[in-house]
């Protein structure tokens, strides 16, 4: 597999673009960006550490709806870099918040793994497998996904004809290291839609406005003074470019530099980073003392 860490390839199409200021907030995807697997990327801890030193904001997001905000904290912190809970966000954040805010009194099937389950039931959602009185079918990853599942939500849907169908996230597969993945939310909400005719009404993960809403209200920024930094192109690099909001594809992950040439101008990110710790101003590395060699 293709080491995406290495700058060559990028300097050599001259699609290389890199920031010559400072952000006040900093919004980053976490896998393929901050760390792949059980390792951080090159450069990730100094470039975090440094941007809390200048007194940038900082908050972390995930489509993954089987970890919660605390999970990922702690998987951060072992990882060598200390992170609170209040810096991150991630679907199980924005299903809870969404469900609130717009179905309070909603009966709610969640078809999801226990972190999200357990954040629904501790917000006074109510929960049902019962078909004749579920409102709202959330699709999100489980991996524990089964045909009576499916049953559950078709009879919900399709028989009763009263509930929707919302998803944590538009994500068709979970990249694994080694080029490796998994099926996503994207494959349980095919199966309910293909089943009952159905579209699903709701996204509450990139690249939906919902997520970006749910981090602007943390930061207390506008989206023009924050950048967004991901491997996605059609997750979190779309996400910013709807909101107007300055973004960073970085080398590390789901993104190659022939995916970015491929776009129309418009659609493009406004830096492209071949490692993440480039989103750092170069006068600031010099400074610093930083090579490549080494963070």
């Amino acid at each position: 597999m293709k080491d995406r860490t290495e700058p060559g390839p990028a300097k050599s199409t001259g699609a290389l673009r890199l920031p010559d200021r400072l952000y006040e907030g900093y919004v980053f995807d976490l896998d393929g960006t901050i760390y792949l697997g059980d390792e951080l990327l090159p450069g990730a801890k100094r470039m975090v550490e440094k941007l809390r030193e200048l007194g940038k904001k900082v908050v972390f997001l995930s489509n993954n709806p089987t970890k919660d905000p605390g999970m990922y904290a702690e998987k951060l912190t072992r990882l060598g870099l200390p992170t609170p809970e209040g810096e991150i966000v991630n679907t199980v954040v924005t299903m809870t918040r969404w469900l609130l805010r717009n179905h309070p009194d909603a009966t709610v099937f969640p078809i999801a793994e226990e972190p999200l389950i357990r954040s629904l039931r501790d917000a006074g959602i109510k929960l049902s497998e019962d078909p004749s009185e579920i409102d709202v079918v959330v699709a999100s990853y489980d991996r524990s996904f089964d045909y009576r599942k499916l049953q559950i939500a078709f009879d919900a849907i399709w028989y009763h004809g009263r509930a929707r169908l919302v998803t944590t996230n538009p994500d068709r597969y979970c990249p694994f290291p080694g080029g490796r993945g998994e099926p996503d939310a994207a494959a349980i909400v095919g199966a309910i839609e293909g089943c009952t005719g159905v579209e699903c009404e709701v996204n509450v993960g990139k690249p939906d406005k919902i997520m970006l809403e749910t981090v602007m209200d943390m930061l207390g920024l506008d989206a023009a003074e924050c950048v967004m930094t991901g491997d996605r192109l059609y997750t979190e690099i779309r996400m910013a470019l709807d909101a107007g909001m300055p973004s960073a594809a970085v080398l590390t992950g789901d993104t190659t530099v022939e995916a970015i040439a491929a776009e129309s101008p418009g659609n493009r990110p406004d830096y492209v980073l071949y490692r993440i710790d480039r989103l750092i101003p170069d006068q600031i590395w010099q400074e610093s003392g930083w090579t490549d060699d080494d963070g």
